[in-house]
């Protein structure tokens, strides 16, 4: 079993930043796993948007949030995070944690999702 509890959604202007963490737990967690964040705007599927390696070395975006968005991860702690930087209003989306990412659209194991909404 592994859980993934996101935390850190909420609601702000165009412009400005939020930052999600992910806590990853359970007796099945394996800390190489890479790790990753997708979301689900209203009426659309699910989406990439970004994803690390276990050591971190690698990381690879989305093309519509390179630049603004950054994830990374700590180890230790089992967290990985998504700092997310110049808002835009079509980032509005549920946003999952995901473990054991295998390509861009599929992972083994999601989170609940934590509702991020940007306005104009």
């Amino acid at each position: 079993q592994v859980q993934l509890v996101e935390s850190g959604g909420g609601s702000v202007q165009a412009g400005a930043s939020l930052r999600l963490s992910c806590a990853a737990s359970g007796r099945t967690f394996n800390p190489y796993y890479a790790m990753g964040w997708f979301r689900q705007a209203p009426g659309k599927g699910r989406d990439f948007v970004a994803a690390i390696d276990w050591s971190a070395d690698s990381t690879i975006y989305a093309d519509s949030v390179k630049g603004r968005f950054t994830i990374s991860r700590d180890n230790a702690e089992n967290t990985v995070d998504l700092q997310m930087n110049s808002l835009k209003p079509e980032d509005t989306a549920l946003y999952y944690c995901a473990a054991d990412v295998t390509t861009n659209s599929s992972a083994n194991f999601w989170g609940q999702g934590i509702q991020v909404t940007v306005s104009s």
